[in-house]
């Protein structure tokens, strides 16, 4: 059944109110590898989360980074307008395209947020995987743009898994959430399509470093 109009959008208002309360029962533990977290804005990144982890995502930015502003990447599929909508009453922007092809006009606009100050989230998996292998979107992006990315992932002490292709993670109420930052990476001058796959398998190894449970 297609969910569309003032229902979705009362769906989606009671959802994210809904998961405001349920991520005030959480208990964090963060581990800034990068030396970010109450620092002030020097540097613009693109952050790199795996599909999978996305859920209370927004939420953490809020509490651990208030100071920086920016946009996420958002599918360009029906079930992405749904996604954009929640993203928007989070407080972020919404570029629309997919992390494994991001079109010219896509690549455009997070280029020029980059420029004007703003960070770009990506997860770059998505929106339909395969689980952990990185689209080519990110690296275009970061070679475009110059900027680099920060890899991040959240770990849960207890939490479901949905039957989906990521096997999707909610946490539990109450359980202990690990947010973890590793340092920027820099995408190295590219020439050859096998110096781009090498870049992306470095990136992808650089985020794939920070999964314990997969």
């Amino acid at each position: 059944m297609k969910i569309e109009g003032r229902l979705a959008r009362w769906l989606i208002a009671f959802g994210v109110r809904l998961l405001r309360v349920w991520e005030r029962t959480l208990r964090y533990e963060v581990d800034d590898r990068a030396g970010i977290l109450g620092k002030p804005v020097t540097e613009n990144y693109i952050g790199g989360l795996w599909h999978n982890r996305l859920l209370i995502f927004p939420l953490v930015l809020r509490r651990f980074l208030p100071n920086r502003h920016g946009a996420a990447l958002i599918s360009a599929s029906r079930d992405g307008d749904l996604l954009a909508d929640a993203i928007r009453r989070f407080g972020y922007d919404v570029v629309r395209g997919s992390s494994s092809r991001l079109g010219a006009s896509a690549i455009l606009q997070l280029t020029e947020m980059l420029a004007s100050g703003r960070d770009v989230v990506i997860t770059p998996d998505g929106p339909r995987g395969p689980v952990y292998e990185l689209g080519p979107g990110i690296v275009f992006l970061a070679q475009k743009s110059g900027a680099p990315v920060l890899p991040m992932n959240l770990e849960y002490s207890r939490c479901w898994r949905l039957g989906s292709w990521d096997r999707f993670i909610i946490p539990q109420p109450f359980s202990k959430v690990r947010v973890l930052v590793n340092p920027p990476h820099h995408i190295k001058s590219i020439g050859t399509p096998d110096e781009f796959e090498a870049e992306r398998l470095a990136l992808q190894s650089a985020m794939m470093a920070l999964v314990e449970m997969r």
